[in-house]
């Protein structure tokens, strides 16, 4: 632990931040209306209801004869065929002593409550024989034993998955009313940082960051507003800050949320509106700042590319998903996997650590962590799938069961 940690009693946990967070964000409300094959990714504003019943008729779930089971006696039954009823026709009524053709999905034709499976039958020309007798209403999908008409099948606040889509289309409905995009301004603060492409000069570095939100955003299905890199005095912060907080509903910034002399998000931020949270317990990622640049919401992270990411995936994405107007999967799941590393119990902050989670020989669940830990490293990323959670003043042995968040919780 450094002397910088045993000098911050004010870090605020992991999880009172994130409940401040969500306390703040105000979801959109503006809406449109999107066709299906547009509607991917987005998130429902309102319920989708079903317009037909489905199925729409009793069907027969497999290929084979529909009869009446009056007319199956208890061993063998001899009817005859009079009729042949593929998916897309319509049969007659049935008569008695007689029996239809029928194939998957097929109208079941009335008179009929029984499909017998061709397997347990003998046809020979126009001739039936059932060997076996099945129980009334036998392999019939009956009408609307899926949906009934007018029931609501999806509800607001769901991203649009491609299941969700094919279930509206079973439904015959053809446009989805979804909430619009959120707008995101975002900038990375430095005059280290140089854009690709372009050579490096003597103490500069190239601008991942940007690449890493934009990344990270076009996931969620953001709109993004780039605004590339601000130089490092206050008077272009806040012009950026203001720029973003009318161009866009979120502004995110990576870097200069520190106490340097060279940091000036802090004060800009605070000289335009307010800062309500700055300082967490996690590492990476302490100085994560948050606050309101005339009403839109501002999000700082260092400019550590490792403290980027994390404090994106795990703060700045359940914050913003509330804001597109989900209401459920907001936060990420963690799962209980054995760890293959050790820690001793003296970090009093919550590290996310990079890790790669993979199966022993016994079978198990095992993360192993990447061997540089700095915040610096953005290797450790790429190399990893996924976040072991690591608990303040907690020792960690092998063997031990640790949480372990993978990236498909945290990037997908």
């Amino acid at each position: 632990m450094s002397d910088c940690d045993r000098h911050q009693p004010s870090l605020k946990p992991v999880e009172e931040a994130l409940a401040l967070l969500l306390s703040q964000a105000e979801s959109v409300t503006e809406k449109e209306s999107v066709p299906l094959n547009q509607a991917l990714g987005r998130v429902l504003a309102e319920p989708v209801k079903s317009q037909v019943d489905v199925p729409p008729w009793d069907n027969s779930a497999m290929d084979g004869y529909a009869v009446n089971s009056a007319d199956l006696s208890a061993d063998k039954a001899h009817l005859t065929i009079d009729q042949r009823i593929a998916a897309g026709s319509v049969g007659k009524p049935l008569t008695p002593g007689t029996a239809a053709r029928i194939f998957t999905g097929a109208p079941v034709p009335p008179g009929a409550d029984v499909v017998v499976i061709q397997e347990v039958c003998e046809a020979n020309g126009d001739r039936l024989i059932i060997k076996e007798k099945p129980a009334p209403g036998a392999n019939i999908r009956s009408a609307g034993e899926d949906i009934l008409q007018g029931e609501v099948i999806l509800k607001p606040g769901l991203r649009l998955a491609p299941q969700h889509l094919g279930l509206a289309a079973s439904v015959g409905v053809a446009e989805l009313s979804v909430y619009r995009k959120l707008k995101v301004a975002l900038f990375s603060s430095g005059d280290e940082l140089v854009m690709p492409g372009n050579p490096l000069g003597s103490g500069q570095i190239y601008n991942s960051n940007q690449f890493t939100l934009t990344g990270l955003l076009q996931q969620l299905g953001c709109e993004t507003f780039e605004m590339g890199i601000v130089e490092d005095t206050f008077e272009a912060t806040c012009d950026a800050l203001r720029q973003g907080a009318e161009e866009a509903d979120l502004v995110l910034a990576s870097g200069g949320v520190s106490v340097g002399e060279e940091d000036h998000v802090k004060p800009a931020v605070e000289s335009l509106g307010s800062l309500d949270l700055w300082k967490i317990a996690s590492r990476p990622g302490k100085p994560l700042a948050f606050g309101h640049i005339k009403g839109t919401p501002f999000l700082g992270s260092p400019g550590n590319p490792v403290s980027l990411f994390v404090t994106f995936t795990i703060f700045g994405r359940p914050f913003i998903k509330k804001m597109q107007g989900l209401t459920a999967g907001i936060q990420p799941i963690s799962r209980k996997v054995v760890a293959g590393f050790e820690k001793a119990a003296t970090d009093k902050r919550q590290e996310y650590a990079r890790g790669q989670l993979e199966i022993d020989e016994q079978g198990r669940e095992v993360v192993r962590l990447y061997s540089n830990r700095s915040s610096g490293v953005l290797t450790s990323v790429a190399w990893a799938n996924g976040l072991a959670v690591l608990p303040p003043l907690t020792a960690i042995k092998p063997g031990d069961v640790v949480d372990f968040i993978p990236y498909s919780e945290l990037i997908s």
